[in-house]
C-alpha cells in the first residue's frame, strides 16, 4: 500500500467514525481520538466484509460497502461507550 492509500484510509476512517458516532443514539462517552481509531478499523473491517459479500467493487459509488463500514463503526462506538461507562 502506498502512502496515498494510507492517507486516504485515515481520512475515510475519520469520516466513517464520525458517521458511525452520529448513528448511535444518546451520548457517547468516548473522545474524538477513539472515534477516529474505531472509524479506521471499521473502514478496514467493512471493506473485508464487503469483499466477502462480493459488493466491494461496483460501478460508481460503493453504497453497500459504505453502509457496512458505518454499521461496523456504530457497533464499535456503542461497544466502547458501554465499556467506558462501566469504568
Amino acid at each position: 500500500m502506498e502512502i496515498s492509500g494510507v492517507i486516504s484510509a485515515i481520512v475515510i476512517g475519520i469520516v466513517i467514525g464520525v458517521l458511525g458516532r452520529l448513528v448511535v443514539p444518546g451520548r457517547q462517552r468516548i473522545g474524538i481520538l477513539w472515534t477516529i481509531l474505531i472509524g479506521i478499523a471499521a473502514a478496514f473491517i467493512g471493506t473485508g466484509i464487503a469483499a466477502g459479500l462480493d459488493v466491494a467493487d461496483t460501478n460508481g459509488v460503493d453504497w453497500v460497502e459504505w453502509l457496512i463500514q458505518i454499521a461496523v463503526a456504530a457497533l464499535g462506538v456503542a461497544a466502547l461507550s458501554k465499556v467506558k461507562v462501566r469504568h
